[in-house]
């Protein structure tokens, strides 16, 4: 419903934060790091926004970059995982490192994040793996770029699943690791760089 909010910040917690915008104040849930990038009280600021709907509750979650956004969207997505516990993974680890603890299998990495214990973390692999592999499935098995960068480079392969769990198409990935020199760079490095090109294109 609300893709990003910009406005004039007016309340600033621990928890949420308060922006008004076109005279309308909206309480706005984000992670610690989320908050702690804002500015001051009455700067201008954007927030990319998840307008979360359940029965009892209808809340917006804020995060001050796309990637923060995706990752929001997809914990939620998995069994057992809530708008909160997903807020609080997020202020703990990036979406880069997110990524690679998904697709390495590193349930201990995943088992440091708050509210996550050994059975979580192998059920957010399990189930983010399983969405990896449908998109990979719906990918066009002869695009040569494609095939080209899964089978140059081991750290560019899973450069690529890696954003695929962030929620980009396999295509557009590709595209973002190709996009620039990524010789001897290691995968959380080339994922950094992609996410960079995301944000310039």
């Amino acid at each position: 419903m609300y893709a990003y909010i910009k406005g004039s910040l007016e309340i600033k917690t621990s928890e949420y934060i308060v922006i008004e915008a076109g005279g309308v104040g909206y309480k706005i849930f984000a992670p610690g790091n989320t908050i702690n990038k804002l500015g001051e009280i009455g700067s201008t600021v954007k927030v990319y926004t998840h307008y979360h709907v359940r029965e009892d509750n209808i809340s917006l979650y804020g995060f001050s970059t796309l990637e923060e956004l995706r990752m929001f969207e997809l914990l939620i997505g998995v069994s057992g995982v809530g708008a909160k516990s997903a807020t609080a993974i997020l202020a703990n680890i990036t979406p880069s490192k997110f990524a690679l603890s998904v697709i390495s299998n590193d349930i201990k990495e995943l088992t440091k994040l708050p509210g996550i214990g050994a059975k979580s973390a192998q059920r957010i692999i399990l189930e983010l793996k399983d969405k990896l592999k449908t998109d990979e499935a719906l990918a066009a098995e002869d695009d040569f770029e494609i095939q080209t960068a899964l089978t140059k480079d081991d750290n560019v392969h899973e450069a690529i699943s890696a954003l695929q769990v962030l929620g980009y198409p396999v295509k557009d990935a590709t595209k973002a690791v190709t996009s620039f020199d990524n010789t001897g760079l290691s995968v959380e490095e080339i994922v950094k760089k992609s996410l960079l090109y995301f944000t310039r294109n």
